[in-house]
């Protein structure tokens, strides 16, 4: 680190749990981020802000003038604009050491599978269940960890997963696939601080992830409710039947307060 980077993350540097050894792993780790919207936006601020070395932006939708309650990423200036572009623009200004790779297209099985495999860590910021479920099948398929997070009304849910760990469950474990059409924020509303705080403390799994400090075993789904400000953990296991990680041999999926 030269002396003005030194400068930059010395507040992080001072962290024990991270210091100068920690602050190196981020400056070198490379993150794929899906999704440019509410969750995206302040996971890839943070990461950016953090030094992350390498941020891979992922998304195929531009900037609408509805996006801009909750996606703090953009402007108002950048209405009809890419997403990955406008954030590019945003982290740039923000952190211009920190390399940005922009995706402007939805990337198809073989392409993200590809992607996660060339990254330390993935991170889902997508609104829908079709996304979550390939980015968790790449994970899945390149054993890479993956931070998953969700927000609809006035709650928030976080899971990291680790199919880079023997024996974890993976994102279809906990929400097998169906049918049906489940509905998403623009169908029934969001809270627009509730996509920061499940955004953020994605990032602090990333952060953890790349440095190695804290815990993250891939078991736990935290939930978080706005209205009354209180936080649930669930504990999950793998589901022997799951169709994506194949859980043979492991218990059944299940979660308990």
């Amino acid at each position: 680190m030269n002396d003005d980077q030194l400068l930059r993350y010395s507040r992080q540097i001072m962290l024990p749990e991270i210091d100068y050894a920690g602050q190196e792993k981020l400056l070198s780790a490379r993150v794929l981020v899906v999704g440019m919207g509410g969750l995206g936006s302040p996971v890839s601020m943070y990461l950016a802000a953090s030094g992350v070395g390498h941020l891979v932006l992922v998304d195929d939708d531009v900037v609408e003038i509805s996006n801009l309650q909750r996606q703090i990423v953009h402007r108002t200036s950048d209405l009809g604009r890419s997403k990955v572009e406008s954030a590019a623009a945003t982290l740039r200004d923000l952190n211009p050491e920190v390399e940005i790779t922009t995706i402007g297209a939805r990337l198809d099985a073989e392409a993200l599978s590809r992607e996660a495999a060339a990254a330390d860590v993935v991170v889902d910021g997508t609104d829908n269940f079709t996304t979550r479920f390939a980015v968790n099948a790449a994970c899945v398929a390149t054993r890479r960890p993956l931070v998953s997070g969700a927000a609809i009304r006035f709650e928030g849910q976080l899971a990291v997963f680790r199919p880079d760990l023997h024996g974890r469950p993976c994102y279809a474990c906990l929400y097998p696939p169906l049918d049906d059409v489940r509905q998403s924020c623009s169908e029934i509303g969001v809270l627009a601080p509730v996509v920061g705080v499940i955004g953020s403390l994605q990032a602090v799994e990333v952060i953890r992830l790349v440095t190695g400090f804290g815990e993250a075993d891939g078991t736990r789904l935290t939930i978080w409710s706005a209205v009354d400000g209180e936080w649930r953990t669930l504990r999950f296991q793998r589901d022997p039947q799951c169709p994506v990680c194949g859980g043979a041999g492991d218990q059944a999926s299940n979660a308990e307060a």
